[in-house]
């Protein structure tokens, strides 16, 4: 809990309560985290899992609670347990540029990108859900709306699908929810399987049709000159979006293949602050900036990373966890789309109530209930949460 001392220099300190400008304290912040198994075994270019974890964040005051979350290992829990919430409990849940600004500070010797970035960013969600409660309005309301649907894309196609998965699944969301764009996975094997990335890719085509938007995500898997040649083959079967052709640390690499292809190069799924896409804009990396507000520092650094990519011509588009993009992304003027992650939608329908429906190829946030309108399940989820580690004091 927070002290009564006085706050070292490096930190933000609260803004002052009045009786015109009354505080809602944080009370309490709770963390728990749940591992997931996959329905079938995934891969993409340069990992394979069969499990995925999210660590969920809520917070407090009031009588009412907000929930945020990542998916980040376990320990991105104990982050939020023992070094975040000391930092947001008892000050105001309202001012939360000044809470995000003091957990960064204060993570600086425990190194903000990875895990710790990710335990920030779900405190961040959780405020920014709770402040919306408060105040009994939709999160899309409280940050101002720019548009009522927000254009979706389906994700998936692991390289571990054989062609029936593949495409059953690519049919499912183009021909059944009707979204009119679709993402696989290639650059199977760090790129050591080309001709099979290739048959994979003219065999979605195949399925989805002349019309659907082909994306494809090669997860850093090819060299640049490789990458190259894999995009102008590509070209041929109409791919309009190759994610990550080139590692996202390779910017020199990525600017190289941008130039080289027709189709748009992009990246940013890896970036845990706001000078990582700095970086990636001044090098000309990319013809549309990705972000995860799961990753980067929540909804907070979501919107500067937005409009960091709008000052500079340039479109975004949320990765992942597409239920805790769905508001932010409705209110971001330059917007291109928002990922509609298989195994992410799929955790998150198993841990909430209120998810959206992607039928049409659209969401539609703010239409259940204040906050972002889910509620985290009780009991169902319990053989799914991961075991506290207990303390241990010398």
């Amino acid at each position: 809990m927070a002290t009564d001392s006085a706050p070292p220099p490096s930190s933000t300190p609260a803004l002052p309560a009045s009786p015109e400008r009354p505080c809602l304290p944080v009370e309490r912040v709770d963390v728990s985290a749940y591992t997931v198994p996959t329905d079938a075994p995934e891969a993409d270019g340069t990992l394979s899992w069969d499990t995925t974890t999210t660590v969920v964040a809520e917070v407090r005051s009031g009588g009412l609670t907000g929930t945020g979350w990542t998916y980040a290992p376990p320990a991105a829990a104990d982050v939020v347990r023992h070094q975040l919430a000391p930092l947001v409990e008892g000050f105001d849940v309202l001012d939360i540029p000044a809470t995000h600004a003091r957990m960064c500070r204060a993570v600086r010797d425990a190194g903000r990108p990875g895990i710790v970035s990710c335990a920030i960013s779900a405190v961040d969600i959780a405020l920014w859900d709770l402040k919306a409660r408060l105040l009994d309005l939709p999160l899309v309301r409280l940050l101002g709306a720019n548009r009522d649907r927000v254009p979706v894309y389906g994700s998936g196609g692991f390289t571990t699908y054989h062609d029936t998965h593949l495409a059953a699944q690519l049919s499912g969301w183009v021909h059944g929810q009707h979204i009119p764009r679709v993402k696989i996975k290639i650059g199977e094997a760090w790129g050591r399987a080309a001709t099979r990335d290739l048959q994979r890719v003219r065999h979605a085509r195949q399925v989805i049709g002349p019309r659907a938007e082909l994306y494809v995500d090669a997860n850093g898997g090819y060299n640049r000159k490789q990458a190259v040649r894999i995009g102008e083959a590509l070209a041929a079967v109409g791919v309009g979006w190759f994610e990550e052709p080139v590692s996202c640390d390779d910017l020199t690499g990525l600017r190289l293949v941008r130039d080289a292809l027709l189709c748009d190069v992009t990246a940013g799924a890896y970036g845990y602050d706001l000078p990582s896409f700095a970086r990636m804009i001044a090098a000309g990396a990319v013809d549309c900036l990705q972000a995860d507000a799961t990753r980067c520092g929540g909804i907070t650094e979501f919107l500067r990373v937005a409009a960091l990519a709008q000052a500079h011509g340039l479109e975004i588009s949320s990765h992942h966890a597409p239920h805790a993009h769905a508001d932010v992304a409705a209110c971001v003027p330059n917007l291109r789309h928002l990922e509609w992650f298989h195994d992410h939608v799929r955790v998150e329908s198993m841990l909430f109530g209120g998810v959206l429906d992607p039928t049409g190829g659209t969401l539609r946030p703010g239409r259940n209930g204040p906050g972002h309108g889910l509620v985290l399940r009780g009991e169902e989820m319990e053989e799914y949460r991961v075991a506290q580690r207990p303390t241990f004091r010398a």
